[in-house]
């Protein structure tokens, strides 16, 4: 587990720079060999952790000339006081702001939204319920004419219910990606994630994996989803499915208890699977470290499934397979449908869009042999 630690030591680093000033949009970053050896680490560690930033948008690169801090985007703060006018003003409330998959997103949002002269309000609820009313609270001063919204803990009762109803009441469109509130039938732009499950855990079974367990987070629809699709392709492929077929987290089981349940696992070498399917690319990766250090080779002992397609797939030393998740066509379409609903409310008739999943194979994944 010392990489993933050093890994997350040198992003940690380089953002308290950015946050700190020290470092401004255009500068240019040392070099790998330089990172390499002011953090003590293998030039590897600091590929993956430079790919990770690029990805998050808060670096890019210059083909041929290095790489360069990029310009940061407006962050809505919950104490911001409401601005004296109002107009073209969108809110955006993600789970998170420059981890995993949302910077993609965002800046698909922003490429549509700054053409049609929208300005952007980004705020991030770390998935906790009372930051999420926080945020709301924040958007509803700020009389935004209309909002994108992640929602936090979508597989249960969510306590904010009445601000998105508040919204309705101003005739303030809003959108939700990825998931949704069930409760409120609310419209929504995300991933068939069911399909997605079903797929990953498909392909893995036409590989002749037949010992498949599954990761999944539960305290969202997106894994409660991809974990339906898991279980359809055992029940398709008449696969005998036993108590310890899943293992299930949520938020807070991050990184301790969901630790431990790897663990727990592996310490029974009857149990160890031959195949893992992962609610996304970064607890794949989790996985692939953690079977390194046991010993375990990824592919050859162990097959593994990631689900996103986010830059980590590609940023591991085992190039994971996994479910492509549209990141900046989602932004750019749910940035179209709020300004739509914002500037023709009385014709625009406000679908639904369910994107369909595919498969990337990549290293991670083989036949049994």
């Amino acid at each position: 587990m010392a990489q993933p630690a050093k890994y997350i030591m040198v992003i940690n680093k380089i953002k308290e720079w950015i946050q700190t000033g020290k470092v401004k949009p255009g500068d240019k970053i040392y070099s790998e060999n330089e990172l390499s050896k002011m953090f003590q680490v293998s030039r590897h560690t600091i590929r993956q952790a430079i790919g990770e930033l690029v990805h998050e948008g808060l670096l890019y690169r210059e083909q041929g000339a290095g790489t360069f801090i990029a310009e940061q985007p407006e962050t809505l703060s919950p104490s911001l006081p409401k601005p004296t006018t109002s107009g073209k003003n969108i809110g955006i409330i993600t789970t998170y702001i420059s981890d995993y998959i949302f910077p993609s997103i965002i800046r698909g949002m922003e490429s549509y939204l700054t053409s049609k002269g929208y300005s952007l309000f980004i705020s991030s609820t770390n998935n906790e319920v009372e930051k999420e009313k926080q945020c709301l609270e924040a958007m509803l001063e700020r009389n935004v004419d209309g909002l994108i919204i992640e929602p936090t803990k979508s597989s249960g009762y969510n306590p904010n219910i009445p601000y998105y109803l508040e919204l309705e009441q101003r005739n303030i469109p809003y959108l939700m990606i990825n998931q949704y509130y069930s409760q409120l039938n609310p419209p929504y732009i995300l991933m068939d994630d069911e399909k997605g499950g079903l797929l990953a855990t498909e392909h893995l079974i036409e590989l002749g994996h037949n010992k498949i367990i599954g990761i999944f987070k539960t305290d969202d629809l997106q894994g409660i989803y991809r974990m339906k699709g898991f279980i359809n392709a055992f029940r398709n492929h008449r696969i005998p499915f036993q108590n310890d077929t899943v293992i299930s987290y949520t938020t807070e089981d991050l990184p301790n208890v969901f630790h431990e349940k790897i663990e727990k696992l592996l310490a029974v070498p009857e149990q160890t699977p031959t195949g893992i399917v992962c609610y996304n690319d970064e607890i794949a990766l989790k996985i692939i470290h953690i079977l390194k250090a046991k010993g375990y080779r990824v592919p050859d002992d162990i097959s593994i499934v990631g689900y996103d397609n986010s830059a980590l797939a590609e940023a591991s030393e085992v190039k994971i397979t996994s479910i492509n998740h549209p990141k900046a066509q989602l932004g750019f379409d749910a940035a179209k449908w709020i300004v739509e609903a914002i500037e023709h409310p009385d014709t625009f008739e406000k679908p639904n869009v369910t994107y369909e999943p595919e498969l990337i194979i990549r290293e991670s994944t083989k036949a049994i042999q």
